[in-house]
């Protein structure tokens, strides 16, 4: 497989000296001709530096740190942290080899390496968490005999996600100070020792602001770029930089957030293990909204173990959240001892016979004696699912303002936010802003709303429920987000695992959706898949 090649350049740094490095923006006018003719749309950029952040900030109090650190440690870890999971990194720690402050500096210092080469950027992170040294020295001081535990692992979250220590701005310019407190699940995650290293940059209010716009591009946070073809291979949105941090081993793991494929594309997209939960699994409590209907947040990492563990550290009732419901810790064992034989997995024959990655996949499922049964696509009326949306961030998103935003914001509502950006759109939106736009235009009652709700709730569920009862299925097998519309207005989960490759280096992944509330079974399929038929290969800049 001919990946592009990324190379890292390690700068020769002292332990005392300050000599980092700066990034200087430059010309990218030849780059963004270039693209131009891509016959992805969704790759003709107009940006893809940040015109109105700068990215020194990044590191800005880190020099000396990293400076030392790539002197004198840097090579030497890279075999204990490179793509490897939780666990071998925590028995690393427990058995004296490096420890958690360690661990933090190493990602630190990597995301300098990456970010800061004009060669190797990706625009994938927008803050960085200024204590976390101090925090992971704390966690040192406790320590950790767990491996299967959260415990001193940095974490970074898709930047809608409330964190005290950090401002929450879903990419967005009016947003940039918007310091609130933390959501339910970074309350959770820090309860369990998780250190938070910082926000990933997405699609600017996850995907739901401008018709068209490129998927990873935000006004702070410029364009994200997928480490497996830079400005060639899409990000997939809205949670991009989650996915191309976590493959570029910029993090060990991350959260993203998803309404429909915000999770499952970009895991997709680099080649991740991505699990959008069962709606209400997982509290929405403090993350920048589009529809309380659907959103949820999850896990985003390069394998199933660590996708468990991070899921059972954000997994739990909440009540402030009306969907919230209660829902089990994942037991491991009961994920990696199960017995794959008995799995009933339905495929789809048009996916079968168009798609060579999927058809090699459900063959070699095949081969290994596993159920499996051919199904169809019930026809089902999904129209105005995008209303939907309309009408849930509407008044979702005034609420969040409202009860999570900062008291200084300029903004309160969608139209504020639209006239804001009027002020200064070549910074604010260069995209345009069509879907808030049209957002404001045109409204619904609530009756007809909770009609709408209603109807494709029932539609979504009979588009899966039809198939798995026919042939009592355990599951059903699809292409990375292509059926998450679907699973969205189900409310049932989604897992996807990487599958391959396709002929221009695009990750690609095997998606597995159950009923509601299934995600050990779709762990424990996961988990077989993976081990007999892994899919996933880093991005060259990962090595």
């Amino acid at each position: 497989m001919k990946y592009i090649f990324i190379s890292i350049i390690i700068i020769a740094v002292t332990s005392c000296s300050n000599d980092l490095k700066k990034w200087k923006k430059y010309n990218q006018s030849s780059e963004i001709i270039q693209n131009s003719t891509i016959e992805n749309k969704k790759l003709r950029y107009k940006r893809i530096q940040s015109i109105s952040t700068d990215k020194n900030n990044l590191i800005k109090g880190y020099e000396n740190e990293i400076s030392s650190f790539l002197q004198n440690k840097y090579d030497k870890l890279k075999p204990f942290i490179i793509e490897k999971s939780i666990p071998e990194i925590q028995r690393y720690i427990i058995d004296g080899e490096f420890n958690y402050y360690d661990l933090s500096l190493f990602y630190i210092s990597r995301i300098y390496l990456v970010e800061f080469n004009q060669k190797t950027y990706l625009n994938s992170i927008i803050s960085l968490n200024r204590n976390i040294l101090n925090e992971a020295r704390k966690k040192d001081e406790i320590g950790n005999e767990n491996i299967y535990s959260v415990f001193g692992i940095p974490i970074l979250l898709k930047d809608n996600i409330g964190f005290e220590s950090l401002p929450t701005t879903a990419g967005a310019y009016s947003l940039k100070n918007n310091y609130t407190k933390d959501a339910f699940i970074t309350k959770k995650l820090k309860d369990q020792g998780a250190i938070i290293l910082g926000k990933t940059n997405l699609s600017e209010w996850a995907n739901y602001f401008c018709s068209g716009c490129p998927n990873g591009y935000t006004s702070l946070g410029g364009q994200t770029l997928n480490p497996y073809g830079r400005k060639t291979i899409d990000t997939g949105g809205s949670s991009s930089g989650s996915g191309v941090a976590t493959a570029s081993n910029l993090t060990s793991v991350s959260l993203g957030s998803e309404t429909s494929g915000s999770i499952l594309s970009p895991s997709s997209a680099n080649s991740l293990v991505g699990l959008k939960p069962t709606i209400g699994n997982v509290s929405r409590s403090g993350i920048i909204p589009i529809s309380s209907s659907l959103d949820t947040a999850g896990p985003m990492t390069k394998n199933v173990i660590d996708n468990i563990i991070v899921y059972n550290a954000i997994y739990g009732y909440d009540n402030n959240d009306s969907y919230s419901i209660n829902s089990n810790n994942i037991e491991i064992d009961s994920v990696i001892n199960y017995n794959a034989s008995i799995f009933r997995l339905g495929f789809y024959k048009n996916f079968y016979l168009n798609d060579s990655l999927y058809k090699e996949a459900i063959d070699k499922m095949k081969a290994d004696g596993i159920n499996l049964f051919e199904i169809k696509a019930p026809d089902v009326n999904l129209s105005n699912f995008i209303k939907l949306l309309d009408e849930d961030m509407r008044t979702d998103l005034k609420t969040y303002l409202k009860t999570y935003g900062n008291e200084n914001l300029e903004v309160n509502d969608i139209l504020s936010i639209i006239e804001f950006n009027r002020k200064d759109s070549i910074v604010r939106a260069p995209y345009g802003q069509s879907i808030f736009n049209k957002i404001i235009k045109d409204t619904m009652s609530i009756d007809k709303f909770e009609l709408l709700k209603a109807r494709l709730m029932k539609e979504g569920n009979k588009f899966f429920n039809m198939p798995m009862d026919k042939y009592n299925l355990d599951a059903i097998l699809s292409i990375n987000n292509y059926h998450a519309g679907y699973a969205a207005v189900a409310h049932n989960p989604c897992l996807t695992i990487p599958m391959g490759f396709r002929k221009n280096d695009e990750p690609s992944g095997l998606t597995f959706i159950g009923k509601s509330s299934s995600e050990l079974l779709l762990y424990q399929i996961g988990y077989y898949f993976e081990k007999r038929f892994p899919g996933r290969i880093p991005p060259k800049n990962s090595k």
